[in-house]
């Protein structure tokens, strides 16, 4: 069994050795400058830890992982010229530095690069692992679209908030642990399960990800409020605007939009909504709900526990991060 550390050396040693043409410059070159700084691998990680439950030659779930982590690199080009994104992981985005066109077109190559690499599974496993990959990729789009369609809808419900984050961020980590397991041999019981226990880490991840966007640490590397800034309707922002009064609601509703006060004095006007409301803390308990349900479901399985060890201890640390 390899730690999660481990895999991680092992996936970035074999993503760099991918071979991109030279020409056109302007088409490979941001595809390149993508992978190089793949950010968490945690995608790909999840992937070879669910594999790694069932079976120990981990090198044979490489380039499945590849195809879910060059996917998923193709989804960030197209999402940042949607969101009109300039920075990616800290520096330029490929939509800022290259512009749209060349984002759209070398994120098609990026998707063409995935199928080209989902090719490398054994062929026994290719039909299956084709349809949860492309169930995957088509509901990471429904989730994108209904992110879209909150920008303009005047209320969004909790439940709807939910399935938008299932669809957009849980569903990948779903495709890329059952896929994983999948090409391990695990049984249709124990793949279901596995997509609901990653469902749920998802779910927690992407809860976690936006709790950091306004209580991260700067110092660690999170820019704390830009959701805040740009009026995103994220977990913390729908569950404020249920609890909240009329007064308070307001606050969380146009002061995005004010001209006549500074980005930081936007930022704590609005969290000092969150706090008063409690919101800080419902988003951490429905984290904690969301990680419980998923670890208790990896006692379901059926592999010895002691191989449950680096799955659960990598799930534990995600929703630990402080960045």
């Amino acid at each position: 069994m390899n730690t999660p550390q481990q895999i991680a050396e092992l996936f970035e040693r074999y993503i760099a050795l991918i071979n991109m043409p030279d020409e056109p410059q302007r088409l490979y070159a941001p595809i390149r400058y993508t992978l190089a700084e793949g950010g968490k691998r945690m995608r790909p990680v999840l992937t070879m830890l669910a594999y790694n439950l069932y079976a120990d030659d981990i090198q044979r779930v490489l380039p499945a992982a590849t195809a879910v982590e060059v996917f998923h690199n193709f989804t960030l080009l197209h999402d940042d010229i949607m969101d009109n994104a300039m920075m990616r992981r800290s520096r330029p985005s490929v939509y800022a530095k290259w512009g749209s066109n060349v984002a759209i077109l070398s994120g098609d190559v990026m998707m063409i690069e995935a199928y080209r690499h989902l090719q490398g599974v054994e062929s026994k496993y290719l039909p299956q692992v084709f349809e949860r990959f492309n169930a995957m990729a088509a509901q990471v789009c429904e989730g994108q679209q209904y992110d879209m369609d909150f920008e303009t809808q005047a209320k969004v419900a909790v439940a709807e908030y939910m399935n938008m984050i299932e669809l957009k961020t849980a569903a990948l980590l779903a495709g890329a642990v059952t896929i994983g397991a999948t090409l391990a041999g695990a049984s249709e019981e124990d793949l279901q399960r596995l997509y609901k226990f990653a469902i749920e880490v998802g779910l927690a991840f992407q809860l976690q990800d936006d709790l950091l966007d306004s209580y991260g640490d700067e110092q660690l590397g999170k820019k704390i409020g830009g959701d805040i800034l740009e009026g995103k309707k994220t977990y913390l922002m729908i569950i404020s605007l249920s609890h909240a009064t009329e007064a308070q609601r307001e606050v969380l509703r146009t002061t995005f939009q004010r001209k006549d006060i500074t980005d930081e004095q936007k930022i704590a006007l609005v969290k000092g909504v969150y706090d008063a409301v409690g919101a800080r803390q419902m988003t951490e308990q429905q984290i904690s709900v969301r990680i419980s349900r998923a670890l208790a479901i990896l006692d379901t399985l059926s592999v010895p526990a002691e191989r449950l060890v680096h799955l659960r201890a990598y799930v534990e640390s995600l929703v630990g991060r402080k960045k």
